[in-house]
């Protein structure tokens, strides 16, 4: 890990500016995944195969005759469009990870919250196929890029600036705002969604409903900037490089491997947090439940998860990061297929789902509180903001992102509900490893701070 002198005291409001920018941009990217069975409907509508029979064509050659057809493709195909806005995750996490590392964190993140505005907005205001035909989905990805643009590129500058602003005792503390403030992030969208579905009718929330939080996201995004504009820089001039390409090419020289740990690290974790968040769909789909109670689902893991993770913070200060990253993980490997039975047992009770749920997401919230100053402190200052927002944008897309629509393909292929529960074993096996790995690399290779031309 990189030495650094102690960090200069950061103003509250300023660590403040962060965590709710942060929590913005992460609203509006994942608000999309709650309402993916009403955008199926308004964007991705059976009429579209049969306007365009080059679509039915490519449908059956790529799913099986029984998924070829039905309301499983509109939905396979938002899933998909869900992923779209991975896709640009590591070219923003490049460009804009590395713009921090030479310009510095403020401006990077002035710059994501409002690129974040105009995808949001695109989302909102495209008309549904039934107005304007295939320009709707069209339009729908084109905003889905520019959200993952721009998520991509807020994690390492964001996630840098907490731990530069942090006291040596409050590092997991402070850091771990990053994931807390995605929880809150999934508390807003869902809370909003379970009021909107309790409030409106089946047909309002299908037809206009759905809208009212991608506005709200619109809205939100001018206080953001605002917000960051006070915010102190906490990266000096003579710590920057003077180019973009200097930082990827010191970082990729000397931290490859750190990256690559760091990305493994990242997918178990991703995975879950995927999962979670699918859990909206899949008790609307799945388990045949309503609306209302698949966003309660939803919403009550969120603020499991927005708990477990300051908990897991403290314990990493207090008794270091590994055993707080790892006994928590454990736990949740022992009894994640367990839950999931009980989820999905013929007459289960709602009470049932919502208990498993909430305990599910609180122990992987556990482990979360230490993974985030593990991962951020593995990079030196002056590549910390790139080398961070690449490790982080790669696993979430091609892991993270895919989650919701492998699921959704494997329930359908293989007709089994307890998929989640197989599909988050492996990947925790893998970041418990990886998290293993990389922290006897921290304990034996001497920090060696990256050297920052100019």
């Amino acid at each position: 890990m990189a030495s650094e002198t102690a960090a200069p005291k950061v103003p509250t409001k300023a660590i403040a500016a962060v965590v709710i920018g942060n929590w913005l941009e992460f609203y509006d990217f994942i608000v999309f995944s709650f309402f993916a069975v009403m955008i199926a409907k308004a964007f991705f509508p059976p009429e579209l195969i049969t306007d365009y029979p080059f679509l039915d064509a490519m449908i059956k050659s790529v799913l099986p005759a029984n998924m070829a057809s039905g309301s499983i493709v509109g939905l396979l195909a938002v899933l998909a469009t869900f992923w779209t806005g991975f896709l640009t995750r590591p070219i923003g996490a490049v460009i804009i990870g590395a713009y921090a590392d030479r310009v510095g964190r403020k401006a990077a993140m002035t710059f994501t919250i409002m690129l974040m505005a105009v995808g949001t907005a695109i989302v909102a205001f495209t008309p549904g196929y039934a107005t304007i035909g295939i320009a709707a989905p069209i339009l729908l990805i084109v905003g889905r890029l520019i959200q993952g643009f721009s998520c991509g590129g807020e994690v390492g500058p964001a996630t840098s600036y907490l731990l530069e602003s942090a006291q040596p005792h409050q590092r997991a503390a402070l850091t771990s705002w990053q994931g807390t403030s995605q929880q809150f992030a999934g508390i807003a969208g869902t809370g909003l969604g379970l009021a909107l579905a309790a409030s409106l009718s089946e047909a309002q929330l299908y037809d206009w409903g759905w809208r009212v939080p991608f506005i709200i996201g619109i809205l939100i995004g001018p206080v953001g900037f605002y917000i960051r504009r006070v915010l102190p820089e906490t990266m000096d001039k003579h710590e920057a490089h003077e180019t973009s390409g200097a930082v990827l090419g010191n970082l990729f020289a000397k931290y490859w491997w750190t990256i690559i740990l760091a990305v493994f690290c990242i997918v178990g974790p991703t995975i879950s947090t995927y999962v979670f968040g699918y859990m909206t769909t899949y008790a609307i789909k799945t388990l045949n439940l309503s609306p209302e109670i698949g966003m309660l689902t939803t919403l009550s893991g969120y603020i499991a998860a927005a708990i477990g993770i300051p908990i897991g913070a403290w314990a990493s200060d207090k008794f270091g990061v590994k055993v707080s990253i790892l006994v928590p993980r454990v736990l949740f490997l022992l009894i994640v297929f367990q839950g999931f039975v009980l989820m999905t047992t013929p007459g289960a009770s709602v009470q049932t789902l919502l208990a498993v749920n909430i305990v599910l997401n609180f122990l992987m919230a556990l482990s979360y509180g230490g993974l985030y100053v593990l991962l951020t402190e593995g990079f030196p200052k002056a590549v910390r903001s790139s080398g961070l927002s690449i490790a982080y944008a790669v696993s979430v897309t091609v892991f993270g992102g895919s989650t919701q629509l492998v699921i959704a393909y494997l329930i359908e292929t293989f007709q089994n509900p307890l998929v989640p529960a197989y599909y988050q074993i492996a990947a925790n096996i893998v970041s418990v490893v990886a998290v293993l790995l990389i922290t006897i690399r921290s304990s034996t290779v001497p920090a060696v701070e990256a050297e920052a031309p100019g």
